[in-house]
């Protein structure tokens, strides 16, 4: 067969590579909210991608639409029902237990990674997506609640993005309120069965807080008039609810009560809430979350109150760009370009490369491999983004200087002795900062 009867092997639809290009706004991201969870005492955990189908059936729900739909499922060599994670929530908690981190114990958890979905590819949303999440058990006051959302409002602030973020708050209240809602809400539903869509009256039956998240324009109207869940709280849930609202108000965080926001998943309870955007069209939640005191008990361990949150990496990234909110020092490049003149200069210029690494730890310096004229060596440097290129050549290595070349503006190159190199670079990017 021949090389151009060979059929190319492309990724998979929806599961995207990340280019060189594109990393640098990744690991600018994920650099802050490293620091961040550290910042606020919470500690990394790191789970399997596969787990087992029944964790996820258990935990978010048989009749849910990820369950049903969208999840990646298989069975291993041992007949063993496998299932590549959805969402973090469940993994974590398994991991907790599994582990005895819950036992007389709390905990402050963050991860990371990719989660999998089969739904329609759409910009911000992708059959391999990445998740940043933070799960906290042991803690039943309003306090945490408080602690997660106020987290995440730091992370908008120091990215820039919190004039253009809005916090949605309601409360699911205990399950037993829930339930009693349940029934007055699907016997209103009932009255106006003729006006739901066929998704909402599959949902009728299964799950049908779910129908107040529809943004079909033809039910707006019905919806708009359907029971408050708020108004079915009880006083518990009622009490938690008001302490919350009242410490993010003495921290200064806005926020509006959407009663019709009511998470996707069967776990939660009390406190759900989102952080929504109008920066991306359709596409506006960029964080959302909750408490899920049942999850625990639920997948086979004791009662465990808990809340958490998870957000999109693709979708934040998404963001940033939209807003240009990423700085140029930020995407990449180095700072300087290190090149011998010709090929007699190459190994005094590693040797050189190496001791300036040592001496600046900092310092992102890029050394020419591969050749090539002197032209094609100057045109290298200035398309690295470097700001300056060193030079080595028979007269630098005779004389033990270098020669220094402003790439970026009009200043006269300089030679320097390679003793006091690593002094001069330091100072000079210093003052460029």
């Amino acid at each position: 067969m021949s090389k151009s009867a060979v059929k190319k092997i492309q990724a998979i639809r929806g599961m995207n590579d990340l280019l060189p290009s594109e990393s640098p706004r990744w690991q600018f991201f994920e650099a802050k909210v490293r620091q961040l969870m550290l910042r606020y005492g919470f500690n990394e955990i790191r789970t399997p991608i596969v787990e087992q189908t029944a964790l996820f059936a258990r935990s978010i729900g048989e009749v849910t639409d990820i369950v049903e739909k969208e999840m990646y499922t298989f069975d291993d060599r041992n007949s063993e029902s496998l299932t590549l994670r959805p969402e973090g929530t469940a993994s974590c908690v398994r991991a907790a237990m599994e582990h005895g981190l819950l036992y007389n114990q709390t905990q402050r958890l963050w991860y990371q990674g990719p989660m999998f979905r089969y739904e329609r590819p759409q910009k911000g949303r992708y059959r391999q997506f990445h998740q940043i999440g933070v799960e906290t058990f042991g803690f039943d006051g309003p306090d945490i609640d408080a602690e997660v959302i106020l987290l995440s409002a730091r992370l908008w602030q120091e990215l820039g993005l919190m004039e253009h973020v809005t916090l949605e708050l309601n409360s699911l209240g205990s399950s037993e309120a829930r339930a009693a809602y349940r029934d007055t809400l699907v016997a209103y539903f009932e009255q106006h069965h003729d006006v739901l869509d066929e998704d909402s009256k599959r949902r009728l039956t299964s799950n049908p807080l779910r129908i107040l998240d529809s943004k079909n324009p033809a039910m707006a109207e019905m919806l708009d008039g359907a029971p408050q869940l708020m108004d079915h709280l009880d006083a518990e849930s009622q009490e938690h609810f008001e302490q919350l609202t009242k410490m993010l108000e003495a921290a200064g965080i806005a926020y509006v009560i959407n009663p019709r926001l009511v998470r996707g998943l069967d776990y939660y309870c009390r406190t759900v809430f989102e952080w929504t955007t109008t920066a991306l069209g359709s596409q506006g939640t960029v964080c959302a979350g909750g408490r899920y005191d049942g999850l625990v008990e639920q997948l086979g361990g004791k009662p465990t109150p808990a809340v958490g949150f998870a957000m999109g990496i693709e979708r934040l990234i998404l963001l940033l760009e939209t807003l240009e909110l990423i700085p140029e020092d930020a995407l990449g490049g180095c700072d300087v370009y290190l090149l011998p003149m010709d090929d007699s200069a190459t190994t005094a210029a590693i040797t050189l490369a190496e001791q300036l690494r040592s001496q600046l730890p900092e310092l992102r310096l890029q050394l020419h491999c591969g050749g090539g004229s002197f032209k094609s060596r100057i045109k290298k440097a200035d398309k690295s983004a470097a700001t300056i290129a060193i030079l080595i050549g028979e007269d630098e290595i005779a004389a033990q200087s270098a020669t220094i070349k402003f790439l970026r503006d009009g200043r006269e190159q300089q030679s320097v002795p390679q003793a006091a190199l690593g002094r001069t670079l330091g100072e000079l990017l210093t003052a460029n900062a």
